[in-house]
């Protein structure tokens, strides 16, 4: 119960701000829709750059089995990166394209005298 009172000041003034996002929740949703396609854009450029500094390294390293052995091991987290993000998008591909999910927003409902 004490702890309880300490939010009850912080949900008082944080309401306001939850009401006024009510009406905007498409607005929301576009917008975490967007920076959801930058992240995962973002993270395959990254897996796909680990991948390349770990052929770079493995190239390089000679004959130190050390230094192979690391670059190594970034070359497969680069792959396995790599391959959880593909495989993550086309799952949702599927499953958008086998239950016929609309991907823009609902149609507005016609008028009709």
């Amino acid at each position: 119960m004490k702890n309880i009172k300490k939010y009850i000041p912080i949900t008082l003034i944080f309401t306001p701000f939850v009401a006024l996002a009510v009406e905007n929740i498409p607005g929301l949703i576009n917008l975490f829709m967007n920076i959801l396609d930058y992240t995962i854009a973002l993270l395959i450029a990254l897996a796909l750059v680990t991948f390349l500094w770990g052929v770079i390294k493995y190239i390089t390293a000679g004959g130190n089995e050390e230094k192979r052995g690391e670059a190594r091991n970034a070359m497969i987290w680069g792959i396995v990166g790599l391959f959880v993000m593909v495989a993550v998008w086309g799952f949702v591909w599927l499953l958008l394209n086998t239950f016929d999910l609309e991907t823009g927003s609902p149609p507005a409902p016609a008028l009709s005298y």
